[in-house]
This record gives C-alpha cells, sequence and structure tokens, in this order.
C-alpha cells in the first residue's frame, strides 16, 4: 500500500538549519508534483512548497529563499532544505501528493519542527 514517513524534524535555534526527508512506498505510478506542507500547534494546516517533475518550484512567501524542496527519485525521497529558521516555522511538517487512483491526497504522520532558544 502506498505510505509516506516523514522525519527528520527537532529542536534547532533560531537561525539554524534542518532537512527534512520524506519516504515513499507503494506508488506504481510517477507522481508529477510533491508538496509540503505545515501545521502550527493550534492553526490549520499550511501549504509550504511543491515541486512539479515538469521542472520548477513554487514557495510559500514567507519560506522563499530560506526553504528548498528536492526530489531524489532513485531513492523515492522528497527533501525540505530548511535554512535560517525562525519561530514562526513551528510546526508539524507534512509532504504530499495526489493519488489519481483513488482521488485523494496522501500523508504521512508528520514531523515536528521546533525553532527556539
Amino acid at each position: 500500500q502506498v505510505q509516506l514517513v516523514e522525519s527528520g524534524g527537532g529542536w534547532v535555534q533560531p537561525g539554524g538549519s534542518l532537512r527534512l526527508s520524506c519516504a515513499s512506498s507503494g506508488i506504481d505510478f510517477s507522481v508529477p508534483a510533491w508538496y509540503w506542507y505545515r501545521q502550527p500547534a493550534g492553526s490549520q494546516r499550511d501549504w509550504v512548497a511543491q515541486w512539479y517533475a515538469s521542472g520548477g518550484t513554487l514557495y510559500k512567501d514567507s519560506v522563499e529563499g530560506r526553504f528548498t524542496i528536492s526530489r531524489d527519485n532513485v531513492n523515492n525521497m522528497v527533501y525540505l532544505e530548511m535554512n535560517s529558521l525562525i519561530a514562526e516555522d513551528t510546526a508539524v511538517y507534512y509532504c504530499t501528493f495526489y493519488d489519481h487512483r483513488t482521488r485523494t491526497f496522501v500523508w504521512g504522520q508528520g514531523t515536528q519542527v521546533t525553532v527556539s532558544t
């Protein structure tokens, strides 16, 4: 079955960096786009970044220039490199893609990122 597992989160001081990973399995087709979302405590889930197999990326304004989404097709991984982290980046981070077979977005369990002193 299709499964996504996010990892790489943790605690980091403001100005620090983290690289989040999203391992995928059970996908028998090429995914045209991958996304990262985040959900701060007490807030709605919010889009952060997206990657297109056809080429190109797009970012939320507040993370533009600080975050980078990438894809490793050989190892079926999606990454989110986060630099110059600020307290407002604190959230549970999720990766997702659209499964055309079930016509639903697939989500993992998320990974917690905490930026604080």
